[in-house]
């Protein structure tokens, strides 16, 4: 067979060579038929067992959950029973088997897809990826359902040269055979912040999604090479292209072995500027894997996955108590290290109501900061539950998608209610609390000064500053090579932020996608950028490039890139700038010096 490659999206970094291993969706076998009125109740009872037979499959998998496991696996199964509790997926399919008399297995994807339709006007890619968690939800039920298990890899040593081929990849399947320690996967759907993805991150495996038609050209036992940097898969590659990723592999290896010295080495330019490297987490177990990576503190807790579980599913919010235990543990596991909470981010775009009707231009809607002073009583519980924890170790309070003056004096005025409510119960809070505004519309980035003038610190949100700036949807695919960090107009936002926030004396991080790409760290670091914050896992490679990094020569080569409007003269002053790196003897020399 001919070699061929397929391009997707990379989600976890790495190189893996193995043969395919392919799980086939039980959803492509159901069969669609019509039963008889006394048929019924009898099908309505076969349905609500295979509801409860995955409830105790998730609850076994929960409670043999290993003690080593990264925190996020156990709280993914946790959404997954959230999930498979809400009256959309437990009940609307049994009222279609009472009114349209449909059988079980057609009655549950009809409603899987209806909710999955709902889930595609969602404008936030984060929370739009969620409906990958009802579909693998369903998934479960078909499989029992219709008597197909999952056709799990090999255990042992032959599970080393495995890579699972599938449409989708449940996080309670990829516990299932978590111990099969298998090469990578590949899967049909997924985006860079589904489950699975967040997954694979965690357990450092290399991974490409949103292959589309993966599982239908990958034929069992093909090889396969997975490219995870560039998300790519070679099905059937030639000796030699085997021969050059096989070395490929082995350097990245030799590599990370050498990044892994770095844990404990502080961050320090080479003309010893310290920098801090902050973490992004999504759950609060996350924070522990945050601080065994070497993170300075939390630089964004995305505090809309507490919620998330509820969103779209028509469950009850957190309560004060739940949210505050949530913020609590993460303070806690951090050991004095800050931690910044994002408040709610979600709106017109990302409904808490799966009946909510979706905004025109959601992007542009009722959402985030926008959201919550719409909603007083949603906020302040929020906004309590926070200042409670900052009790227990030092929180800021970030805020997202402030742009006019007047959302800023609410939001302060709100959060002062909030500390005044705290008073009067006589409950412990920090009153200094730092308050800091998300930067990701460009408004806010032009008008800086109502920001500097009024709050304590400042957080770049660049995937969305971005996307505002360009006036284009990163995850639309017909719109997403028009995605980029090196146009003029993003450059010029970022370096003004930076350089404004600096002359004031205002911190100013970065906590969108570029802060842990190795391509752009010694730009933000020419611009000033003194903190960065990014996903735990990448958090070595760009410690590695600071230590790699000298100031003094990175910030006349940055003048030039920001001078530059030609993108052609833009890609050469970079090329330059990551020229300036010096040789690794030397940076290996000052790290041991360091020591």
């Amino acid at each position: 067979m001919a070699s061929f490659s397929l391009h997707g999206i990379a989600v976890s970094q790495g190189i893996a060579i193995g043969r395919a291993h392919l799980m086939a969706p039980a959803a492509l076998d159901v069969k669609h038929y019509l039963i008889a009125a006394a048929q019924v109740e009898a099908e309505i009872e076969r349905l609500k067992s295979a509801v409860k037979a995955v409830h105790q499959e998730l609850h076994t998998i929960r409670s043999e959950l290993p003690k080593e496991a990264p925190p996020e696996l156990g709280a993914f199964i946790d959404v997954h029973s959230l999930i498979l509790s809400d009256p959309m997926l437990s009940e609307v399919p049994l009222d279609i088997i009472r009114n349209r008399y449909y059988n079980a297995e057609w009655a549950l994807v009809t409603q899987i897809e209806e909710l999955s339709a709902q889930f595609d006007e969602i404008e936030d890619p984060y929370l739009r990826e969620r409906k990958a968690d009802i579909q693998q939800v369903g998934e479960r039920i078909l499989k029992i359902l219709t008597g197909t298990a999952s056709h799990l890899p090999p255990t042992g040593e032959a599970a080393a040269n495995i890579i699972v081929v599938a449409h989708d990849i449940s996080p309670a399947d990829m516990l299932q055979f978590r111990e099969s320690s298998f090469a990578g996967f590949v899967t049909d759907l997924g985006g860079p912040n589904s489950h699975t993805a967040i997954v694979a991150r965690s357990l450092d495996i290399p991974a490409a999604v949103g292959m589309h038609n993966a599982s239908v050209l990958v034929k069992h036992d093909d090889v396969l090479i997975i490219d995870g940097d560039a998300g790519v898969v070679i099905v059937d590659p030639s000796p030699l292209v085997l021969a050059q990723y096989r070395a490929r592999q082995e350097r990245m290896l030799r590599d990370r072995k050498k990044l892994s010295r770095l844990k404990k080495t502080p961050a320090i330019t080479q003309d010893g500027e310290p920098i801090t490297l902050l973490a992004n987490i999504e759950l609060p177990g996350d924070a522990t894997t945050a601080w065994e990576a070497g993170a300075m503190g939390i630089g964004l807790f995305r505090s809309e996955f507490l919620f998330m579980g509820r969103a779209g599913h028509l469950e009850k919010l957190p309560s004060e108590d739940e949210q505050f235990e949530s913020y609590k543990q993460a303070v806690i596991a951090m050991k004095g290290r800050p931690v910044t909470i994002r408040t709610l981010d979600v709106g017109a775009d990302k409904p808490l109501d799966a009946d909510e009707e979706t905004a025109l231009n959601p992007a542009l809607g009722l959402r985030a900061i926008r959201y919550c002073l719409s909603e007083p009583q949603m906020f302040l519980t929020q906004l309590r539950a926070i200042l409670r924890a900052s009790a227990f170790g030092p929180i800021k309070l970030l805020v997202p998608m402030m742009a006019h003056a007047f959302e800023i004096d609410q939001t302060l005025a709100m959060i002062d209610q909030a500390k005044q409510q705290l008073r009067e119960r006589k409950q412990k809070f920090d009153e200094a609390i730092p308050v800091g505004a998300m930067i990701e519309i460009p408004a806010a980035a032009l008008a800086l000064p109502l920001f500097i003038k009024r709050l304590d610190f400042l957080s770049i949100g660049t995937n969305d500053l971005i996307q505002y700036t360009l006036a284009i949807d990163r995850v639309d695919h017909e719109v997403a090579h028009l995605y980029d960090p090196l146009h003029p107009a993003v450059l010029f936002l970022l370096s003004t932020v930076i350089a404004q926030g600096r002359k004031a004396g205002i911190p100013v991080s970065v906590c969108g996608e570029m802060a842990g790409d190795v391509k752009w760290t010694r730009l933000l670091l020419g611009m000033g950028l003194l903190e960065f914050s990014m996903h735990p896992s990448q958090i070595l490679s760009v410690k590695n490039e600071v230590l790699n990094s000298d100031l003094r020569l990175l910030e006349p080569q940055v003048k030039k890139v920001l001078r530059a409007s030609e993108p052609a003269a833009i890609r050469t002053a970079m090329t330059q700038l990551q020229a300036l790196s010096a040789e690794p003897e030397m940076r290996e020399a000052k790290v041991a010096r360091r020591r």
